[in-house]
């Protein structure tokens, strides 16, 4: 299980690499035995990142509730920044304040704000589409306002959309791994808004897996698309907020092949506005917020399938229509979304055995059983989190994959359309090792490599920070 050993870069050429990453990933053509000593830089002391004008500081007085989201400090400042405008709202359920009550609504009835149009991303404003289904154009019943789909005919606000708008705020819940599509939406409404001179405003929002989680691959340049719009990090470490200081602040990061190109003079003239958080610190998991978490998606449901998505949502990757398939299966009937697993032609006894065997840091599995939707018992092993601070979010991912192909001698990722599942898990490099070494993937060597960037990462992302 431990693979093949495979021959140390030489020191110079892999500080080089390293150092070479940036913000914006590449994926090596084989992974070092072991990371060399000096491969990565030691860690800066922190320096407060440069918040415009428009931003007002992170505060940390004391309030009801140890968070204050970006839509409750707007209204704390009596709604300061949309007050006099014209403005849209992209947004979905969980685009509330810390009272529960939706962001629609508080902007609805702020003084000074007029409300016009409403922007839903993929799941709709309401949650309830199903994943990947393509969402028409309405008017929300509820508010008579105009909701404009962007995950539709497009995924990109169009001029008609944006017209009489002064700017279009943004109120989405991430959950802090790079394949979830809201972070994509916010960043094609940026490249949208700039070009036609309307406004943005950020609502800020915890990331839920805290900000010092940072763990996985890097995206390959030719992997960029609306499941992996930022070349980061799979579990990115940054609150939405954030991510999108980072792509008004960068070169480049405004740019997906065949959605969005953006200019570097209409990244500079564009204005982004970020709304921070109060009391959120980067240590702080999502429980430790005291806020109530609301579905993000129909199989979000809680925090737990938050950390169950970035845990295994890549190894049980499959897309049946195009003959893609690893094999495992994440849910155990219909419970434990993310968190239990089973594979199509194992018996769950046995693949308890191999993921114990496997002695992951700060994870531990035990079988669960539970009635199926047709009443007879499903079983499968749920993933628990034994050590925080010792889990590395992806990692047991990336061992399903060496895994499923021990399962399956004809090994999966030899047959069918691999571009879908690219796009999510970023490495072409470690693709075509899983084809070319089957079982004796150095998955270990990989995941040591994937570490070390992501402290060069985490490093040169400190800028973009507005919490710590």
């Amino acid at each position: 299980m431990s693979g093949r050993k495979r021959p140390l870069f030489p020191q110079s050429a892999l500080i080089w690499f390293v150092l070479t990453l940036g913000l914006f990933g590449c994926s090596a053509s084989q992974p070092p035995a072991a990371p060399p000593p000096g491969a990565a830089p030691s860690r800066p002391e922190f320096v407060a990142p440069q918040i415009t004008a428009a931003s007002p500081p992170v505060s940390t007085q004391a309030a009801p509730f140890p968070v204050m989201l970006g839509i409750d400090v707007l209204e704390s400042q009596d709604f300061a920044a949309v007050k006099g405008k014209r403005i849209g709202l992209l947004t979905h359920p969980a685009g509330v304040n810390r009272r529960g009550e939706s962001t629609v609504d508080v902007l609805r009835r702020a003084p000074g704000v007029q409300l016009v149009a409403l922007f839903g991303p993929e799941h709709g404003i309401y949650g309830d589409e199903k994943a990947e289904v393509k969402i028409p154009d309405r008017r929300d019943p509820r508010t008579g306002l105009p909701v404009y789909s962007l995950y539709g005919s497009t995924r990109k606000p169009t001029p008609e959309m944006l017209r009489g708008l002064n700017a279009v705020v943004v109120d989405l819940q991430d959950v802090g791994t790079r394949s979830y599509t809201y972070v994509s939406a916010m960043l094609y409404t940026m490249a949208a808004c700039f070009e036609n001179n309307v406004e943005v405003i950020i609502l800020d929002r915890p990331n839920p897996l805290g900000g010092y989680k940072v763990d996985g691959p890097p995206l390959d340049a030719q992997w960029k698309s609306y499941v992996g719009a930022f070349r980061v990090p799979y579990v990115h470490g940054l609150t939405i907020g954030e991510l999108a200081r980072m792509a008004k602040d960068s070169p480049g990061v405004m740019q997906v092949p065949n959605a969005i190109n953006v200019s570097e003079e209409v990244r500079q003239r564009g204005k982004l506005t970020v709304i921070p958080m109060r009391g959120w610190r980067r240590s702080m998991r999502w429980p430790e917020t005291g806020l109530k978490w609301v579905p993000t998606s129909p199989m979000v449901q809680d925090f737990s399938a938050v950390i169950g998505y970035a845990m295994v949502g890549l190894g049980t990757y499959f897309d049946t229509r195009v003959g893609f398939d690893i094999g495992f299966r994440h849910g155990v009937g219909p419970q434990y979304a993310f968190r239990g697993l089973s594979h199509r032609t194992v018996r769950s006894e046995a693949l308890e055995a191999e993921l114990r065997a496997m002695n992951l840091p700060g994870l531990s599995f035990r079988r669960v059983s539970v009635p199926g939707r047709d009443g007879r018992p499903q079983t499968g092993v749920f993933v628990e989190i034994s050590d925080w601070d010792e889990w590395n979010p992806t990692e047991l991912s990336f061992h399903l994959m060496r895994l499923g192909i021990k399962f399956d001698p004809r090994n999966p990722f030899r047959s069918g359309d691999a571009g879908g599942f690219l796009r999510h898990m970023g490495s072409t490099a470690f693709y075509e090792a899983l084809k070319r070494d089957g079982v004796r993937t150095n998955v270990e060597g990989w995941f040591r490599q994937w570490q070390e960037q992501a402290k060069v990462y985490q490093q040169q992302s400190r800028r973009f920070w507005l919490y710590y």
